[in-house]
């Protein structure tokens, strides 16, 4: 008979169905299983956000799309569904407002943050300076785009979904003309796909919270929290928190172009937190930093802040209010 923490004989664990969403559930089992010794169960499922692969995520709900129809069943099983005692996400499809009755309870296992350039198979270039002129990138984030039309502005910039493995079939297809797809390393690293990586883009700023695993849990679910408290990543959570902060002070989606980069020292407990906001034709950019020593959790919180206002005094929010998610998405040079 297993040991339990706090009377737990079993977690219910949920996620998207996902090749890449199944590795991270994965992850989390194992990890729990090994520092509690409690055993888990994964339910996958598809979300709305899975299914629909023809439109800008910011047309038809943003974030919440990865995380509502989960959520339902943290607070009761449905038909032939469990009731999930936790939810794993990639961090950065998390809305930084979580609705009532759920918090974050752990961040866990950030896998590297960075951009990372896929070439076409058998490419001969190495980088994007290399690319001739008029070259087709792939990539589905304005963020991504609007730093890059900016930094490479002879290069062509074109949306790009679905998971990993199709639009990889998408760039090396002889039919298509991506010369390069910009994806997060972390996904490809976890998929066990880090062969196809071809560089990284040192140079731009990351999504918030790219490459970790946030899991969400019912609120004040102190059981649960014990749990997880053993798995947690501290310098990945400190991070995290701090640039989740920024986001949600500046009201930012997953469709604003906000890029961030964040370390933490664990010998000095300074965090630098940078930050970074492009209009998405990437003629205007607002960018700016700020150090701190973090002592508490509510430290990450008042760095995000106090950069968000460095930011705002920049012209951070003339960017942000000028631009129009639901209208000219047609006009416009980029899409998520």
């Amino acid at each position: 008979m297993p040991h339990m923490i706090n009377d737990i004989s079993h977690i219910q664990i949920g996620g998207r169905k996902s090749k890449l969403a199944v590795i991270q559930s994965e992850l989390v089992k194992k990890a729990i299983e090994e520092t509690s010794n409690i055993p888990c169960s994964i339910l996958a499922l598809s979300t709305l956000g899975d299914k629909v692969q023809t439109q800008p995520l910011y047309t038809f709900g943003g974030k919440s799309l990865w995380t509502k129809e989960l959520e339902i069943l943290l607070l009761d099983a449905i038909d032939e569904f469990p009731k999930l005692d936790v939810i794993v996400h990639s961090l950065k499809d998390m809305p930084t407002n979580i609705p009532e009755g759920f918090e974050l309870g752990c961040i866990f296992n950030r896998e590297d943050p960075r951009d990372a350039i896929v070439m076409k198979q058998n490419s001969a270039y190495k980088s994007l300076k290399d690319l001739p002129k008029g070259s087709i990138v792939g990539t589905s984030s304005i963020r991504r785009s609007s730093q890059l039309i900016k930094n490479y502005p002879h290069l062509k910039f074109e949306s790009v979904r679905g998971n990993i493995h199709t639009r990889l079939c998408k760039l090396d297809d002889e039919n298509n003309e991506y010369s390069c797809l910009i994806l997060a390393s972390a996904g490809l690293i976890r998929l066990g796909l880090s062969d196809r990586i071809t560089s990284y883009l040192d140079d731009m700023y990351y999504a918030v919270g790219q490459g970790a695993l946030g899991i969400e849990i019912r609120k004040d679910d102190e059981k649960i929290k014990s749990v997880l408290k053993k798995i947690e990543d501290k310098k990945a959570t400190i991070c995290c928190l701090a640039e989740r902060s920024l986001m949600r002070y500046l009201e930012g989606g997953c469709s604003v172009p906000l890029g961030v980069h964040s370390d933490y020292n664990e010998i000095t407990n300074e965090l630098v937190l940078k930050g970074i906001i492009v209009s998405p034709d990437g003629t205007k950019y607002i960018e700016d930093e700020v150090k701190s020593v973090i002592k508490e959790r509510q430290d990450c919180e008042l760095i995000g802040i106090t950069l968000g206002d460095k930011l705002k005094a920049k012209g951070a929010k003339e960017i942000l209010d000028a631009i129009d998610m639901n209208r000219n998405i047609n006009a416009r040079p980029t899409e998520v």
